[in-house]
């Protein structure tokens, strides 16, 4: 869920440049999802004084892991909110915390079905044909703040992620970038460090591609959009990439590839002296 200075023109731009379905406005909000999901949204937009991230959220198995985890954060000295089924239409009940970086994160366990969602029965590839750069789903969140190893650790300890990969200063010690994932992605959040807690470095979909990703690069040509970083490829998770920006000033990033993870791979650590090289391996201009 994300702030934005002008709803009509984010949702242009998620809705024909990104190539999400618009579900509704209500209520000062705007619902997407993307044509490759099941569920009713994955991304909420409202207006607000300046851009930026309002939360992210986490879909548990069964509504009784909401009690299971809410415990485990407890336990880890993590206060916890539990927000009754409504808050978001087609939702059921949500447990909220914070982190030590200061962001807010929501896991909920129950969402009504998509009508625009994948076909089950003899399914073609979509119902409707996709638009703009045909993101599938939305895939990740990149989120910026000092004390990122306490943040992540509580992912680690209390919600069973992983930590697939990071970025580390061998000379303090001092973590710098920290790569966590719940399923077998390279990673379904990451924790950057920066000096200013509660910031939003980006906010990615996927692209089926990297022929999708070029695709998405006529795009960002065509229709004047600011490009930041790209085409180009991340050593870190090895992810085939571009940023640019929407219109309210939030990062966008469309991704594809990546590697596999599996709980019992060894952890990947980059050195802070080749941050360059797990940023990009292909040459990029800034």
């Amino acid at each position: 869920s994300c702030g934005f200075w002008n709803l009509e023109e984010s949702i242009l731009h998620y809705r024909d440049r990104i190539g999400l379905n618009l579900v509704s406005v209500e209520g000062g909000r705007a619902f997407f999802q993307a044509f490759d999901e099941f569920d009713r949204h994955s991304i909420i937009l409202r207006e607000a004084d300046s851009a930026g991230l309002d939360r992210m959220g986490f879909k548990v198995a069964k509504d009784s892991d909401l009690d299971h985890f809410a415990e485990r954060l407890l336990d880890a000295g993590v206060h916890v909110d539990v927000i009754p089924a409504g808050e978001e239409p087609g939702v059921g009940r949500k447990i909220r915390f914070n982190t030590p970086t200061g962001h807010m994160f929501d896991l909920f366990a129950e969402m009504e079905l998509s009508e625009t969602g994948p076909a089950v029965r003899n399914p073609d590839v979509w119902i409707a044909e996709p638009r703009g750069m045909r993101a599938t789903r939305f895939d990740h969140c990149a989120l910026n703040g000092v004390d990122i190893s306490a943040s992540a650790k509580i992912f680690v300890e209390a919600l069973d992620f992983s930590v697939t990969e990071e970025l580390v200063d061998e000379a303090s010690g001092q973590r710098l970038g920290i790569f966590l994932s719940c399923s077998n992605k390279a990673h379904d959040v990451a924790f950057l460090g920066y000096p200013e807690d509660g910031r939003i470095h980006h906010t990615s979909f996927c692209l089926e591609s990297w022929h999708d990703v070029g695709h998405a690069a006529d795009i960002i040509s065509r229709y004047d959009i600011s490009l930041d970083i790209g085409p180009t490829r991340h050593g870190i998770t090895r992810g085939q990439t571009i940023y640019f920006f929407d219109p309210s000033g939030n990062r966008n990033e469309t991704f594809s590839g990546g590697y596999f993870y599996y709980p019992d791979n060894p952890r990947r650590m980059w050195q802070a002296e080749n941050a360059g090289k797990r940023s990009s391996i292909m040459k990029r201009t800034e």
